[in-house]
C-alpha cells in the first residue's frame, strides 16, 4: 500500500468518526436513544390536561431522571389524558400512592412528569395506576385568570 493510500483511509476513518459522534449527539440533544433500554415497569396516570407533554419526556423524582413517558392516549370515557411512563428497574421501591405532576422546565422549556413519593409501604408494581395527579398549568390559562380577576375588581 502506498503512503497516499493509507492517509485516504485514516481519513475516512476519521470522517466517518465524526459523522458518528454528530449523529449521537443529536439523538442526545433531541432527547431520543439510539441504544435505549425497554427494561423497568410501566404505570400509569390520568390527567385533565398534558400541555405539552410528549412521549420519551423525562420522568424524575427528586430532580433525578428515573423513566421516561412511553405513551399518551386520550381515554373518551373519562375525557383525560392516559399517561404511560416507564420506570428503570433499579427504581422499584416507589410507594403506591406516589402522586405525578407534570411541570414546565424553565419558562417555555419542555414538559416532564415530576413524582412525589407517598407513605404507602407497598410498592408500585408493572400495571400500577397513580391515583394522585396534578396537570400541566397554562400559562395562557393564568393570564386570563388573572385578567379576568381584575376585572372583577373594577365592578366595586
Amino acid at each position: 500500500m502506498t503512503h497516499a493510500r493509507t492517509v485516504e483511509i485514516a481519513v475516512g476513518a476519521f470522517v466517518a468518526a465524526g459523522l458518528a459522534a454528530l449523529f449521537l449527539l443529536a439523538m442526545k440533544v433531541s432527547n431520543l436513544n439510539v441504544v435505549g433500554s425497554d427494561e423497568g415497569y410501566h404505570v400509569s396516570a390520568r390527567f385533565d390536561n398534558i400541555s405539552g407533554l410528549r412521549v420519551r419526556s423525562p420522568v424524575t423524582m427528586a430532580g433525578v431522571r428515573i423513566g421516561r413517558v412511553s405513551e399518551i392516549r386520550f381515554d373518551p370515557n373519562t375525557y383525560q389524558a392516559v399517561v404511560t411512563m416507564r420506570i428503570s428497574e433499579q427504581y422499584d421501591q416507589l410507594p403506591l400512592d406516589t402522586s405525578a405532576s407534570i411541570y414546565t422546565s424553565g419558562l417555555i422549556g419542555e414538559q416532564y412528569v415530576s413524582l412525589d413519593p407517598g407513605g404507602d409501604f407497598e410498592f408500585l408494581q408493572d400495571g400500577s395506576e397513580l391515583m394522585l395527579t396534578q396537570s400541566a398549568l397554562v400559562l395562557e390559562q393564568m393570564i386570563g385568570q388573572f385578567l379576568f380577576s381584575l376585572g372583577d375588581g373594577d365592578k366595586d
